[in-house]
């Protein structure tokens, strides 16, 4: 004889909103600290299927996400914005582990929103100096294996250094990223061009290119790539439309420099 439950008798079937949004937004700050969108498909399944989700089917576009999830007969779809895609190997540990930890049974959808949003207000950054600093050591390096001679070094270094700071102002202003990658490359190839010249460099169009090097997407490139192999090409065609837009903006504010102190001619 077969036992027909009662409505009282049934489990409870979680709420599929918070757990879609808190997926949707585990997915968003991947995408946005630089992860790829095989790294962002597992993540976001797992964190749905942690807080109860029994099946999950995630769509990764470029600047949105779009989720559904459901319970036995039960499933809805949601969609998520996604910010200025950028770098922030912190941010992009921090969601990893707060997907290891959500585990079915083990975490209530109110308890991971709240260390989700902990995540993403409290994940430290470095100091708008120190990465400064930190990316005009790496260029100037750069330039040295570029073959830019000593001279230029300290000048390339100033440069960048000075270029990433602009870049960060502009970025906190909103400004349009490709617009900004010119303004960003003039003054870096400008300063370290200039720099160069006056320190008696014979490399000083090597130390113009190398102080823009901050602005080679490389993370945007390797995902673009990645994405295109996985089988996700209109995803990956639209990062290597955007690789591709940011390189020809920056080459004109290199071309502005290179006009303004008349190299590379």
């Amino acid at each position: 004889m077969t036992e027909t439950k009662t409505a009282e008798q049934r489990p409870a079937i979680p709420p599929l909103e918070p757990i879609a949004m808190i997926a949707l937004d585990a997915g968003r700050l991947l995408m946005e600290a630089g992860a790829s969108a095989h790294d962002v498909d597992l993540i976001v399944a797992r964190v749905a299927r942690g807080l109860g989700a029994e099946r999950v089917d995630l769509r990764i576009g470029y600047a949105s996400l779009a989720i559904t999830v459901g319970i036995s007969s039960d499933g809805i779809t949601r969609m998520r914005k996604v910010g200025p895609i950028g770098v922030n190997l912190r941010l992009d540990r921090a969601v990893r582990h707060f997907a290891e930890r959500v585990q079915p049974g083990g975490t209530t959808p109110a308890a991971a929103r709240a260390e989700l949003d902990r995540i993403a207000r409290e994940t430290p950054r470095h100091a708008p100096w120190f990465t400064a600093l930190a990316v005009g050591l790496a260029c100037a390096a750069f330039g040295r294996l570029l073959k830019a001679d000593w001279a230029a070094t300290g000048p390339v270094f100033a440069g960048a250094a000075v270029a990433q700071w602009v870049r960060r102002e502009l970025a906190v202003r909103h400004v349009n990223v490709f617009i900004g990658a010119t303004v960003v490359a003039f003054v870096g190839a400008t300063l370290g061009g200039f720099g160069a010249r006056l320190a008696g460099s014979e490399t000083v169009a090597t130390a113009m290119i190398a102080a823009i090097l901050l602005l080679v997407p490389g993370v945007p490139s390797l995902n673009a790539q990645n994405d295109i192999l996985d089988g996700r090409p209109t995803l990956g065609s639209a990062r290597t439309v955007w690789v591709a837009v940011i390189l020809i903006f920056a080459t004109v504010g290199l071309w502005l420099g290179q006009v303004l102190l008349r190299e590379g001619r």
